[in-house]
């Protein structure tokens, strides 16, 4: 039956019985391989491909270190949560459509049930002592965005070019403000990097790999992804906050985020904090939250819809947050599957993304001022815990979830003095 489905939705795109090596498995494994992960992968985006690599290419065999590096480069090309994306296209591969979605909601709900707690927790627990560990997330906060910066300015601005594209990106968000900065910032970034040098190592190309997706599905997936970007916005418009203009924003910063998780973390400030839906504080102390749980980062989403202080909040605004704000990632995923291979021959798609991701560390530079350092730091107490937790996190290597506590006993020392 799931050959049969594979050339149902496959066989436009050329795909027949021996080829079709995406349903070799069933969805109930692939739920159970995710859970694990969804379980143990603390450390972000780049710590959760290792983790996946051990488990589904070296242990599990799902697919070979070729294919899996060729995913890989895919998902960290397009917009969206990279990690989430790899796993989603593995259930993909593995168990057709409802492998993807079993992976999906293996490795995301476990952090969501836990910051869905937080968030509800947060709102009901005063005092000193609450006070000082939230003070305390918020410190942490900018000890590990400070790591995101330094780690990607290493690896995406390796020379003077990538490293102006960085910096004019970072001028441009402060100067501009808010989401209109950040995607003018994108798109500069890569027009920028169409001028660009491709090394001639980063343009080796990978082994194919197929998945169950026909060219008629991606082009659907792809034309869902535009209408919804498009219309949104114009239905949520003129109204007072509600379910629609939360979906819209949700659904706008998962469209747009370039360059792994932490990224999300301006786009998610604009449509929140500055939007004055939440206040920094209750944004921060989150994000800090977040850094303590394992699976994607984006699942920081189901937090800020739970402290909305308009409905839906509680558990129905974690869930539309939740939904909207991966939803982008996955349509543009399925909606470039069948046409990938060819599209990422091409250099000038190459030096494109080396502009991008170098703009996007900008971005993410400007978001470590404001709002984290400027909400987060208001001494130098709170300062040398922030320099503490940062160098646990980038020479110590400590585990985030671990820095995270000690951030939390750090903060009520901090509010103490």
């Amino acid at each position: 039956m799931l050959i049969d489905f594979c050339m149902e939705i496959g066989g436009d795109a050329g795909m027949d019985r021996t080829n079709c090596d995406a349903c070799d498995g069933n969805a109930g494994e692939v739920f159970l391989a995710f859970l694990k992960l969804g379980l143990t992968s603390f450390g972000g985006p780049i710590a959760h491909l290792g983790y996946f690599r051990d488990e589904l290419v070296l242990r599990r065999r799902w697919i070979d270190e070729k294919g899996y590096a060729d995913l890989v480069a895919l998902c960290q090309f397009l917009p969206g949560p990279a990690s989430s994306q790899v796993g989603f296209a593995l259930g993909l591969k593995r168990a057709g459509y409802a492998g993807a979605l079993a992976a999906w909601v293996a490795f995301t709900l476990p952090s969501a049930i836990l910051l869905v707690a937080f968030g509800m927790g947060a709102a009901a627990v005063d005092g000193p002592l609450a006070t000082g560990i939230l003070s305390g997330l918020k410190i942490v906060a900018v000890a590990i965005v400070a790591t995101a910066v330094w780690g990607m300015a290493r690896a995406l601005c390796p020379d003077r070019s990538t490293a102006a594209i960085a910096l004019a990106a970072l001028t441009l968000t402060a100067v501009l403000p808010g989401s209109v900065g950040q995607i003018t910032a994108i798109v500069l970034g890569a027009l920028a990097g169409g001028f660009l040098t491709m090394p001639e190592e980063e343009a080796e190309q990978a082994e194919t790999i197929r998945f169950p997706v026909s060219r008629t599905v991606g082009t659907i997936a792809l034309v869902v992804f535009a209408a919804l970007l498009i219309g949104l916005p114009i239905v949520a418009a003129g109204g007072e906050p509600g379910a629609a203009a939360l979906f819209d924003a949700f659904y706008r910063s998962g469209s747009l985020v370039f360059g792994g998780g932490h990224v999300v973390l301006p786009l998610l400030e604009a449509e929140t904090v500055r939007a004055g839906w939440l206040s920094a504080d209750t944004f921060l102390a989150g994000y800090g939250a977040a850094q303590a749980v394992p699976g994607p980062l984006f699942t920081f989403a189901a937090y800020l819809g739970t402290v909305l202080p308009f409905p839906p909040n509680g558990l129905p605004g974690a869930s539309i947050a939740l939904i909207a704000i991966f939803l982008p990632g996955m349509l543009l995923l399925i909606g470039i599957l069948p046409f990938w291979q060819a599209f990422r021959r091409q250099r000038i798609a190459q030096v494109m993304m080396r502009g991008t991701n170098a703009a996007v560390v900008g971005i993410l530079a400007a978001a470590l001022y404001d709002p984290v350092f400027v909400s987060a730091i208001d001494g130098p107490a709170a300062f040398a815990l922030a320099a503490i937790c940062f160098v646990l996190l980038a020479a110590w290597k400590m585990a985030p979830f671990i820095v995270v506590l000690v951030a939390a006993l750090g903060g009520i020392v901090v509010s103490t003095v």
